[in-house]
């Protein structure tokens, strides 16, 4: 049986675990706040209707990739080319291309990111196995001007923050849907993470702040997390309507 994604690779033990995934969530959430073409997610109405589903929606659809056979991944990538046309068509323009690679570009980064943050570095050939798993789900979109390896990729990555990233109305206007949808504490959490995750760049235009308390709280976590231990701290902040989903992304 041949999967998309390896079955011994370190892409699974990234997306394989909640917390992991729950932090790639995060950062991926202040960046899209950010990018130049969030209007294309403003079109249809969902995000700003439910910021959390249509964020979590995306994490859904990449651990679809990740842990199915290669053919069931393969029909994901196409389900998703398929949505997208269609918002094309209903919108009478096209998505920009680098606003496709953008996306992409997110899951990598904070792929690795998130990893690293709450287990361990990375090496270099680990880093560019995440890159190699969304640079073909890339192909398979038959998206224009990839890199064509994690190096690339990493310039690439580096020009798309200065270029492609500004604080604008729906910037301010996301981050006051997360907040409604979280509730403050919730919320509050999420911006301290999101100030410990994301690039320095990010960081400055969304003006998250210091840390302060949440290196304590995190240090914490992950002594809780080494003996296993974590969930029942983790399930207690899970925002009700989507607790099932998330326990349900543990793979353990």
């Amino acid at each position: 049986m041949k999967y998309f994604v390896d079955q011994g690779s370190i892409v699974r033990k990234i997306w394989g675990k909640a917390d992991t995934t729950l932090f790639i969530f995060a950062g991926s959430a202040a960046e899209f706040a950010l990018n130049k073409a969030v209007d294309w997610l403003y079109f249809t109405g969902k995000l700003p209707a439910d910021p959390l589903g249509r964020l979590f929606s995306t994490v859904t659809y990449a651990r679809e990739i990740i842990f199915a056979e290669e053919e069931a991944a393969l029909a994901a990538i196409d389900k998703i080319t398929a949505i997208h046309k269609s918002v094309e068509q209903n919108r009478g323009m096209q998505i920009p291309d680098w606003a496709y690679r953008d996306v992409l570009f997110m899951l990598i980064d904070y792929s690795i990111r998130s990893f690293e943050l709450l287990d361990r570095p990375l090496t270099h050939a680990e880093q560019a196995e995440v890159f190699d798993v969304f640079y073909r789900v890339g192909l398979r979109m038959q998206l224009n001007g990839l890199p064509d390896n994690f190096t690339h990729w990493q310039q690439m990555r580096r020009e798309h923050l200065q270029q492609d990233l500004a604080n604008s109305t729906y910037t301010y206007h996301l981050y006051q849907q997360y907040k409604k949808h979280l509730g403050w504490l919730r919320y509050a959490l999420l911006v301290k993470v999101q100030l410990l995750l994301v690039p320095a760049r990010v960081s400055d235009l969304v003006q998250l702040g210091k840390a302060g308390w949440i290196r304590p709280i995190l240090s914490s976590y992950k002594f809780l997390r080494r003996l296993n231990v974590e969930t029942v701290l983790r399930n207690a902040l899970l925002p009700k309507e989507y607790k099932v989903q998330i326990m349900g992304l543990d793979k353990r």
